[in-house]
Order: structure tokens, then sequence, then C-alpha cells
């Protein structure tokens, strides 16, 4: 099993990173997150989980070791493949994810990550009880405020995809709804 990679980036598009190790150029499909620290003839270190299908073997990459433990918890509920759990990351911090599930925050996953209700459900139930070791500093609150943030820029016409990327890099200091409102409306507006 291939773990963890570190070599220098030899071409980045907006799905994956191709990396080289000892000569061998490794394609791994990343998280946004890895996908942006990730820059041409640059040295990376990634976290990976290889994909064995019957007719294929694919790699993803993740920035943190939370990420990736994850990413493995998401593909054991049924319904999940590895496509899926990767967006699912890139819609939400593993804190974020991790207390939701934590509190059977069904109608948040919904949000979050834009599955259906019963694949939140069962995300839910099967997830609950292992988040304790990936449950964060994010507090009730915070993912409150980041639910009614996602809700007022829906109603201001944005997608729910440009909505979550407009907070993603809204800092967690500012926990004000209307604060964080327009500091993601500069983010997107920028």
């Amino acid at each position: 099993m291939i773990s963890h990679i570190s070599g220098k980036v030899l071409r980045v598009d907006d799905k994956s990173v191709i990396i080289q190790v000892g000569g061998i150029g490794y394609e791994v499909f990343g998280t946004q997150n890895v996908l942006k620290g990730a820059s041409l003839s640059s040295d990376v270190e990634i976290w990976t989980y290889l994909a064995v299908r019957e007719t294929s073997l694919e790699l993803f990459g993740f920035e943190t070791l939370a990420e990736k433990t994850m990413f493995e918890m998401l593909l054991g509920v049924s319904g999940i493949g590895p496509r899926s759990a990767l967006a699912t990351l890139d819609l939400a911090p593993v804190e974020t994810l991790s207390q939701a599930i934590a509190r059977g925050e069904v109608s948040y996953m919904t949000k979050i990550s834009g599955i259906g209700k019963k694949t939140a459900e069962k995300i839910v139930i099967e997830l609950r009880d292992k988040m304790d070791g990936l449950v964060g500093m994010v507090t009730t609150n915070q993912m409150q405020e980041n639910v009614d943030a996602i809700d007022a820029l829906i109603a201001l016409g944005y997608s729910n995809t440009q909505a979550r990327e407009a907070l993603q890099s809204v800092s967690d200091d500012i926990i004000n709804v209307d604060e964080r409102i327009k500091h993601a409306l500069r983010n997107i507006n920028s």
C-alpha cells in the first residue's frame, strides 16, 4: 500500500498532480488543498490512499493524516466511493465534518457535501461513534454560523459551492455571521 509520497511536482491540473519519485511519475487525485499547495518543480509531501479496483489503481492525496483518516472512514459507508469522499473533503474541513457527524447534524451534512438526505443519514449513523478522535476545535456555534452564512450567500444568488469556497478562506477568528458574510463576499468578488 502506498500511504505517503514525497517528490517533485511535474504537472498540476484541476483534479490531479503528478509527482516524480525516484524517476517514476505518480498521478495523485487530490483535495483542493493538495492541488493549491503543489506548484511546478516544487517538492511536496502528501498522505495517500491507493484505491484498488478491478480495472484500475488510483492514488488519492491529502494534506494531513486527519484528512486521509476521514476519507477512509467515508469510504466505509456504503454508497460512498473515492471521488465522492474526496469531493466531501473539498467542501468542508475535517474538523467541521467530524463535528457535524458526531452531533448527528444530518441537515448540515447535506449542505456541505451536496449529498442526499438518505446518504447523509447513513454517514451519520455509521460514523457517529468513530468521530471522537477527529472532533477538533470547531464549536457548534461556529458550525451554525457557517450554515447561516452559506444560507445568506445562497439567498444573495451565489451557488452552494461558491459560498463554501468563499467561507473557507475567512479566518476562524471572525465569528460574527455578518462579518463572515462580508469577508466571504470580498473573496467572491476579488
